[in-house]
Parts: C-alpha cells; sequence; structure tokens
C-alpha cells in the first residue's frame, strides 16, 4: 500500500513539474508615474475645451474659415494655439504645426477645400523617430452631410475627442519620454477621412516608425439610444490581418496563426490591461472588429498603410445625438449638444489614452523579427533582435508571454533578461499563443510582439 502512494505521489510530482511553466502567473511592476498622470487629468478642463469647441457653431469640414468665432478655421486656430499655450508652459517642449492638403472632385468634397488638421510633437530623448500617437476629429457634421452652415455643436462627435488630446497633451508634456509622442487634431473625418489619410501617408513619407494610433471618437456619452446608461465601460475597435499583408505572409499564418494577434490587437490588449491596472472602475471591451459596422474613424487610414491602430470609444452610443439636426420631435430632443456629455467619463477614458501613451512612450521599442520554433518538440523557443544602439541605456530585457489560444489575454510570463532568445522548457507549441515585450530599467513594458510578420510592431 505505502509502495503504491509513493508511486502515486511521484507521479504528481512529476505532473506538477511539466505543468508548472504553463502556469507562470503574470508578474507586472506597478508604476507609479502612470497613477500620477491619472490623477492630473482633469475633467474641468476637458469641460471648458468641449464648450468652446460647441461655441464655433459649426465645425463642418466646408464652413467659414475666414471668421475667428464661427466655422472650421477658427476652431482649428483654437486648438493650435492651446497647443502653443501648453508648450510655453514646458520651454517650449512641443512642435505645433498644421497640416493640410487642398481636397477636390469627391463625393463630399466636390469642389477644392483646405483639409487641416492641427498636429503637436513631444520628441523622445532617446528614441525621437519612435511614435505613439493620440488623434481626435474636429470637424462635425448635421444630418446632410453637405450642409455646411447650419449650427452643428457636435460636443461628444468629436469635441470630446480633441479635447481628450488637448488634456492629455497638458498632463504628458510635464514629463520627459524615450520615445516620441504627437498629438493630432485631425479634420475631415467626416468628409472621408482626409486629414488622417494625409497624417498618415506623410508619416509614412517621414520615416515615422509608428508604433501605436489611439483614435478618440466619441469618449463622452453614458446614456445610450436602447436606455442603458453606464459610466464603467468603453469600448477599443481593433483589426485582426493587416491590410498590407502579402499573400506569402497569409499562407504562412495559415499554418502559424497570428488572425487575432496582430500588432492593433496587442496594441488593444496593453490598453485593456493599463485599464485594469491604473482606470478606477473602468472595464474595456476588445472589439475584436475594425470599427462599427458600415461605419469608420481616423485610425482606419493607419491601418490602411500597416500601422497599429485603434479607437476608443464608449460603448453605449446614442444615435439621436449622432449626425443630427438640432429639433424635437414627438418630445425626442435631437442633436449633439453639451447636455449629452458627461465630462467625468470624458476625462476617464482621456486618462486611459494617457498612461497607455505614456507606458509605450518610457517602454523601450516593441522587440523586431521575432521568431519561434518548437514543432515536434517538448520545447518552445523564441528568438528576437536586442534593442538597437539608441535604446541600450533604457532596456532592463525581455519578457515572455503565452495563453491558450482561445484566451482574449495573456495569461503567463516569464522575465528571461537581457538575451536574444530563450527556451520554455516542457511548453508545448502546438498548445499555446507566444510573444515578447521589451522591459526597460524601471519596469516599463512595451506591447507584446506575436512571432512573424503576422504579429510585428516594425523596427
Amino acid at each position: 500500500m505505502l509502495k503504491s502512494i509513493l508511486i502515486f505521489v511521484s507521479s504528481l510530482l512529476f505532473y506538477f513539474a511539466l505543468a508548472t511553466p504553463s502556469i507562470a502567473q503574470i508578474k507586472y511592476q506597478d508604476q507609479h508615474m502612470l497613477h500620477q498622470i491619472v490623477q492630473q487629468i482633469s475633467a474641468e478642463n476637458i469641460e471648458k475645451d468641449i464648450t468652446t469647441l460647441v461655441d464655433f457653431g459649426t465645425r463642418h469640414t466646408l464652413s467659414e474659415t475666414k471668421s475667428d468665432t464661427r466655422g472650421i478655421g477658427a476652431a482649428r486656430r483654437w486648438i493650435k494655439s492651446e497647443f502653443e499655450k501648453i508648450s510655453a508652459q514646458c520651454n517650449q517642449c512641443l512642435e505645433v504645426y498644421f497640416q493640410g492638403a487642398t481636397i477636390s472632385g469627391e463625393k463630399r468634397i466636390p469642389n477644392p477645400a483646405e483639409v487641416i488638421s492641427v498636429i503637436a510633437v513631444l520628441k523622445g530623448k532617446t528614441d525621437p523617430n519612435r511614435y505613439v500617437i493620440m488623434s481626435g476629429d474636429i470637424d462635425s457634421r448635421v444630418s446632410d452631410i453637405m450642409d455646411s452652415t447650419s449650427d452643428s455643436p457636435g460636443a461628444n462627435d468629436n469635441a470630446s475627442g480633441v479635447a481628450g488630446v488637448l488634456e492629455a497633451a497638458r498632463v504628458l508634456t510635464k514629463y520627459k519620454f524615450n520615445g516620441s509622442i504627437a498629438f493630432a487634431a485631425l479634420s475631415g473625418e467626416e468628409q472621408g477621412l482626409f486629414g488622417g489619410k494625409i497624417m498618415a501617408q506623410q508619416a509614412k513619407e517621414d520615416g515615422w516608425r509608428i508604433k501605436a494610433v489611439l483614435n478618440n471618437d466619441m469618449i463622452g456619452n453614458i446614456e445610450g439610444v436602447n436606455g442603458v446608461v453606464n459610466n464603467t465601460t468603453a469600448r477599443i475597435f481593433a483589426e485582426g490581418t493587416r491590410q498590407t499583408e502579402t499573400l506569402d505572409q497569409a499562407k504562412t499564418r495559415r499554418f502559424t496563426g497570428g488572425e487575432v494577434d496582430s500588432p492593433t490587437r496587442n496594441l488593444a490588449r496593453y490598453i485593456d490591461q493599463m485599464a485594469d491596472r491604473y482606470i478606477p472602475n473602468l472595464d474595456t471591451m476588445m472589439i475584436y472588429r475594425l470599427d462599427r459596422f458600415g461605419r469608420g474613424g481616423h485610425h482606419r487610414p493607419f491601418n490602411d498603410l500597416g500601422y497599429p491602430a485603434v479607437r476608443i470609444m464608449e460603448t453605449n452610443e446614442n444615435y439621436n445625438r449622432q449626425h443630427q439636426d438640432l429639433r424635437i420631435e414627438n418630445g425626442v430632443s435631437y442633436g449633439d449638444t453639451l447636455n449629452g456629455v458627461n465630462f467625468n467619463y470624458a476625462a476617464k477614458l482621456t486618462s486611459l489614452n494617457a498612461v497607455s501613451l505614456a507606458g509605450m512612450a518610457w517602454a523601450p521599442n516593441p522587440p523586431v523579427n521575432v521568431s519561434i520554433s518548437g514543432a515536434v518538440k517538448a520545447s518552445t523557443t523564441l528568438k528576437w533582435e536586442k534593442a538597437n544602439h539608441n535604446e541600450k541605456s533604457n532596456i532592463l530585457g525581455y519578457k515572455i508571454y503565452w495563453r491558450l489560444t482561445d484566451a482574449s489575454q495573456w495569461q503567463n510570463s516569464i522575465f528571461v533578461g537581457n538575451v536574444s532568445q530563450y527556451t520554455l522548457k516542457n511548453i508545448v507549441i502546438d498548445n499555446y499563443f507566444f510573444g515578447v515585450a521589451s522591459v526597460n530599467n524601471e519596469g516599463f513594458e512595451s506591447p507584446v510582439v506575436f512571432p512573424g510578420d503576422a504579429g510585428s510592431f516594425g523596427q
């Protein structure tokens, strides 16, 4: 009997020895500075900025440009002046400029019109050509997409997003980061995503190494048209397979996976974790889709060029307050006015953006050229390129993550030091998805990079 018990116990010990690596709990270093950033985001500032934008009457892309008090021209000049005020308080730390082009011959812009966005760049100190971007769109509209004269307050869609960008800039410019952060108030969204197209193309031509675009489009409404009132959730829309994937890359992905591990999806996972760790009373829903059905946003032009980009927004939309003429019908108020915006909620989502941007900008570049092997073996080996010379002083090492293939979030991790490869013993490659993150000396981590072209964040 004793012999049988000893054999049984030995079997259990052998089993747990094999199983232990697969249940390595994720250890994350809490960052005090990220808590500080959350505490500094001001709902009062956001309310003031939204109110100012609403007071321009309309911000339609084709609206007045000469007036100082009404129309898209006055709005963009005011936004630029606000970025310049912010920059003046940090010893001119921001590079602030207009960016635009003349668009014509389009369905929604038939005649020549200037589409001008406002960009403010906070340059990084060790890797300045690596960028994370926060954006919101300036323009507003009513029921008729071509109506450029009627009052179109656009309080939530999307003064809330622009106000969030301005407030994030106010707070983040108090710090210095390793990578660069760009704050963008983009124009021409309602007429065809033109501001995003212009910025994405210019960034590509200028060689920006974009690691993340956080597009904020409607972050202030908590009262859904379905009657739900909730200020504790938000959505992150994230596409799967990247638009620029080649046929050969698709063939490889068929056998190695990656459909749910594009850089955009792993960016969404990163933001979701930031919500869990730093934003009180906020749960984010990762939506595995480019955007809502039949609709679009300014993250899409970046996705079109292969950059990781997500849309962050409220969970419960109110369609009576979107793209509507100001009116009352059958006792129902229509129109995107100030009374439909919850400023504390907009501040909460702005905080989520701010800590996500800060975390990525402090962290090293995501690992490059990550590869994986382990077919018909008991163990799995991952390899990657170590940090470039600019970031050698910033990097502590690398962390390997893995999860079951049907799990939405990373479940296990192990810090492996400042090496360029590591073998997970007794972890079978067929049963999990894997990835690698870079970790800096203070414990800030990059997003996780899935092996191969499907998951690459680029150089």
